[in-house]
């Protein structure tokens, strides 16, 4: 896959985010619970103004909306899954998740079924889909992939 942008920090993947976003109505992430759910709500901030859900691993019946609240982006209702831009996290595809690249294509699938405009992106951090090889199973339009730098300092 070509390299079309390079940024850093947070601020960068959701800039990046943002963009590949323009055009899109309603978005659906696909990610594990607790792990995958704050970078969801935190994508999903910079796309406020559209209509976001979320997936817990590839569970279809229990997607749930994200929504903008006084506290800040949360899960919310049940909601219907279908979208035209589903976008996988890269949790799904860490080796302990036990998530074949074929399950996340099939749930990516069902996401975009009856969509004329249908975006598949994946989020991931220190190249977890290209390691797993899960861009050899998904024809993602996108990955976003960021590396993470962590100093911890002793004042």
């Amino acid at each position: 896959m070509p390299i079309i942008n390079t940024s850093q920090g947070v601020g960068g993947i959701l800039n990046s985010f943002k963009g590949l976003m323009e055009g899109v109505e309603k978005i659906t992430f696909v990610g594990t619970p607790g792990f995958c759910t704050p970078f969801a709500e935190l994508l999903g901030f910079v796309v406020r103004d559209k209509k976001l859900a979320f997936i817990p691993n590839l569970d279809f019946e229990k997607a749930r909306s994200i929504s903008m609240t006084s506290e800040g982006m949360q899960l919310g209702e049940p909601i219907d899954a279908h979208a035209e831009a589903v976008v996988l996290l890269g949790g799904l595809a860490m080796p302990k998740i036990g998530v074949s690249p074929e399950k996340a294509k099939d749930i990516a699938g069902k996401v975009l079924e009856g969509s004329a405009k249908i975006k598949i992106i994946g989020v991931c951090f220190q190249s977890m889909f290209m390691q797993q090889k899960w861009d050899e199973v998904i024809s993602f339009d996108y990955i976003i992939n960021a590396d993470l730098a962590v100093e911890v300092l002793q004042t």
